[in-house]
């Protein structure tokens, strides 16, 4: 696996991979929506922030995975908006190959900032137990981020994890 940036021609299929992943994420936990969990809105704001870098994880030249993050060169608290692995491909150490190779990309990185929903047991032993992120706080209805829209189902109402990885 090899992590490249994300070209243009790309994008289309970018988003719509990582759509499916978090669409089947949170089906598996709460049964079928009709409702689209990661909005495409969502994905274009995270590619077209200040700072933004995006990548695709490629093996035997197919699109297997990717991750979007926003990087502050002056303070070097950055960013990972968004880390997937293609349905049908995980397991395989792929989300790990990713996140170590976002790590050996920005070395003068001081801490790493994400956020998982409540639900997804798999994404928090992911990050707690195989990136060494801790948990710094717990978002939920009467405690909200201030940045989540009004409208954000992608939880399923029972609240997102932030994380933090201090690198140095």
């Amino acid at each position: 696996m090899v992590l490249l940036p994300l070209e243009q021609a790309d994008i289309p299929q970018f988003k719509a991979d990582m759509q499916e992943a978090f669409q089947l994420g949170y089906e598996a936990e709460f049964g079928k929506s009709e409702e689209q969990i990661l909005p495409e809105q969502d994905i274009d704001r995270s590619l077209s922030a200040d700072g933004a870098a995006a990548f695709k994880a490629v093996e035997n030249g197919k699109m297997i995975g990717g991750a979007i993050v926003q990087i502050d060169a002056e303070t070097q608290h950055n960013s990972l908006d968004f880390l997937y692995v293609k349905y049908g491909v995980q397991s395989r150490g792929i989300g790990r190959a990713i996140w170590s190779a976002i790590e050996h990309r920005y070395p003068d990185t001081a801490v790493w900032h994400t956020c998982t929903p409540y639900f997804e047991k798999r994404n928090i032993h992911f990050y707690v137990n195989i990136c060494k992120f801790h948990i710094v706080e717990f978002l939920w209805e009467h405690h909200p981020s201030p940045d989540s829209p009004e409208d954000f189902i992608g939880d399923g109402g029972e609240g997102m994890f932030e994380f933090e990885k201090q690198m140095r």
